[in-house]
Formats: C-alpha cells, structure tokens, sequence
C-alpha cells in the first residue's frame, strides 16, 4: 500500500509540474509514452474480474450449511441483505447530498460525445422490467459479453444447486461428484486471487501513470473532487461504525452497544490497516469469543460476511456514480436509481474480501448506467488513484458489519455465553 500511496503522490506531484510548466504540445508528447502503463493496468484488472466474481460467489454460496443452520443461517443472510441495501440507499443519499462533481468534464474523453447519447437512451429505455429480465440469461453468454448481473445471478444460483445437492445426496457418488467440482471452483478460486496478487505488483505503476495521466491533462481541476470523495466516504463508513451499528445492537440486543463494539475495535482496526476483510478473519474470531458467541454460528457467519457482507463497498460505489453522472452531465431517473442500488447491492457481493476488490465492481456499476469504454476507464482511473485510502475505511465498514452481524443473530438465537459477556451491567 505504501508504494501505491507513493504512485499516486509521485504522480500527482509530476503531472500537475507538467500541466503548469510545460506547453500544450509537449504535455501531448509526454502523456503518449506515459499513458499506456495506465490503461494496462486498467485492461489486466477486466481481464481478471469476471472470474474472480464468478468463482468467488460460486464457492461462498456453496459454502452455506443449508440443512445444518437452518434459521440462524438464514437469518445471517437476511441481515447481510439487509444490511448491504441500507447501505447503499444511504450511500446514494449521502452521495447526492455531497454532490461530488469535476470542472471540464468534455474535455477528459474522447467518447465523451457518444456516452451522453447513450445514456440518453438508456434513460429512456432503462426501466425496472428491462433490469429484471436481464438478471436471467445465457450464463455462457454473459461471460463472453460481460454482462455482470446475469454472471452474479447465476453463480449464486448454481452454488447453491451445488450445496443442495451434496446435502441431499449423502455420501452418493453424485454427491462425491459435486464436492470434487467444489474442490476444482475453489482452487480456481485461489487461483484467481494469484493473478490479483500479480496484477496488484504493477498497481504502483499503473497508479503513476493514470495519476499523472489525470494531473497533466487536467491539473489542479481534480483536487476537488477528490478531497470530496473522500470525505465523502468517511463521513458514510464512521456515520455506520459509529452510529448505525451501535444502534441496531442497542435495538435488537437490548443493551449497552459500546461493550459490543469495543470488543470488536481490534478487527475493525485490523481490516483498517490490512484492506481485506478474508485477513481480519482470525481478529473478528477473537471478538466474537470474547462475547460469548459460539464457534457454530461464527465459523459460518464471518467467512460468510468476508465474501457477501460490503456495507463499506455499498457506500463507496454510490459516490463515483454520482460522480460519473455529474461528470458526463445525466440525471438518473427513479427507475434507475432502483436499479442501480440493487445493481450495487448485488455487486458488492462479488467484492470477495480482498484488497480493493471495490476496484473491479465499478466496471460493472458504470457499465450498467450507459458509459461509454472511453468515460468507464476514465471513472476509473479517477478510482484506481485514491483507491488505497477510500479501500482502508471501507474494509473497517465490511469488517464492523460481519462482526455486529454475527452478535446479533447470536444473541436473537440464544447463542451467547452470559459468562463471557453480561449486557447493560457487565464488565
């Protein structure tokens, strides 16, 4: 991450010395030798999301222990739905109440022109049917378009197949059959997640080149937007951490939230610093010990919510939505605002707990709005430079969510030592 941060301040650094001191002509020759490291940055990251969400949401859903957990896992997905679409109706709120925009936005691609008519015609077209049916198609298809809703539809579905078969069957050979391709999913799984880890090596190149890309051609333009975005959100991920979380223990627990809380701040803080939910998951296990929750519920819920569970993803999207939609001049309708805050909800599922994987949903929220290629890989270019910083608080927002989360449906379920933790009057 430190070198990440150094890219982006390097090329902030060059890029704006070059936008200032240097003629228009000489500004054009520099940006041809030093865009290219960019945009292959952008191209690896496509090139790998769509098997990364496929397989990471094929493996989750195939996860769950539909006939061991019962009600308690069902009520762990409830509250994780629930949770992610609050929060991405409150991060379109906040969202539209900030109103990040950026000055001179014609000028910054090339496409600019045909994206504003496409998104005219997708607000005339887009409407809530149109979104549904769409969810539902050629799997197969899909994949080769990248179409992304259909993808994430059908990988949950079939995952699910997957773990209901192997219950159903026993120790069949067809139930044998399954968690042989389980196995394979989940090794292509971790395969996936070694080409991040190879693409992330280049991400401080790529990081210098798009933010100097973005500086040079568009000089101090830029500092406000971003000082906007992320105060943007913070505000969103520390109004959830430190007012909506606590509330809804207080509410449902009925007891004091800030014993919970502050025996989950060491995995709050941890995802904070690591960026990854999947890494947090030892210190979160930690957490819920120390209050009391039992193991059954917690080996199951938390790995869960490290792959389903972005409340921190589901207010970051919302902003470079806004952002986009202001920068290429569209007005969401009410139609598509539904569709897009269930496009989002869905989205963050595939975020798979892994550092910055907010980076490789944006593609598909942006994509779904109507963007041209040339304005999506602009967006995302303005991303991938504050990435780091915006990825930090999200990741502490996934992390308090999965934690509190578990609490809850373990106190509701009467899965709580009261040795270990006493409420209202405890220590």
């Amino acid at each position: 991450m430190v070198r990440i941060i150094a890219g982006f301040v390097l090329g902030t650094v060059l890029g704006l010395a070059v936008s200032k001191w240097c003629p228009p002509d000489v500004v054009k020759k520099i940006l041809v030798v030093v865009t290219p490291f960019g945009e292959v940055l952008v191209a690896m990251l496509k090139a790998v999301v769509y098997p990364v969400i496929f397989f990471s949401l094929v493996a989750g859903a195939a996860a769950l222990p539909l006939r061991r957990s019962g009600r308690l896992g069902g009520s762990v997905l409830i509250w994780y739905f629930s949770s992610s679409l609050f929060a991405t109706l409150f991060g379109v709120a906040l969202a539209y109440l900030m109103n990040p925009s950026l000055a001179g936005a014609s000028s910054m691609s090339a496409g600019n022109a045909e994206g504003v008519r496409a998104l005219a015609g997708s607000a005339a077209g887009g409407t809530f049917s149109t979104f549904l049916s769409g969810l539902f198609q050629n799997p197969f298809s899909a994949l080769a378009s990248g179409q992304f809703l259909p993808i994430i539809v059908f990988a949950i579905g079939f995952g699910l197949a997957a773990r209901a078969v192997v219950d159903a069957s026993g120790e069949s050979t067809t139930a044998s059959a399954v968690r042989s391709m389980l196995v394979v999913v989940d090794g292509v799984q971790k395969v996936s997640f070694k080409l991040i880890d190879w693409v992330v090596l280049y991400f401080p190149i790529g990081v210098f080149a798009l933010t100097f890309s973005n500086f040079a051609t568009n000089g101090a333009l830029l500092f406000g937007p971003y000082l906007r975005i992320v105060c943007c959100v913070a505000a969103g991920v520390l109004s959830m951490v430190v007012v909506v979380y606590p509330l809804a223990v207080a509410v449902f627990c009925r007891e004091n939230p800030w014993r919970a809380m502050s025996r989950m701040r060491g995995a709050i803080l941890t995802g904070f610093v690591t960026r990854s939910s999947a890494a947090t998951l030892p210190v979160s296990f930690r957490a819920m010990d120390s209050l009391g929750v039992d193991r059954t519920l917690s080996s199951f819920s938390l790995p869960m919510g490290a792959t389903v569970n972005m409340d921190g993803v589901c207010i970051h999207l919302p902003v470079f939505v806004i952002l986009a939609a202001n920068m290429f001049g569209h007005s969401l309708s009410a139609p598509q605002l539904v569709a897009l805050c269930l496009s989002i909800m869905f989205a963050s599922i595939g975020a798979g707990g892994i550092p910055g994987g907010s980076v490789f949903l944006l593609f598909m929220v942006l994509e779904n709005m109507g963007l041209s290629a040339d304005q999506v890989s602009l967006v995302v270019a303005l991303a991938l430079g504050i990435n780091p910083i915006l990825d930090m608080f999200e990741t502490a927002c996934n992390v308090a969510g999965d934690n509190v989360c578990t609490y809850i449906v373990a106190k509701k379920g009467g899965m709580v030592s009261d040795q270990a933790y006493c409420g209202w009057g405890g220590v």
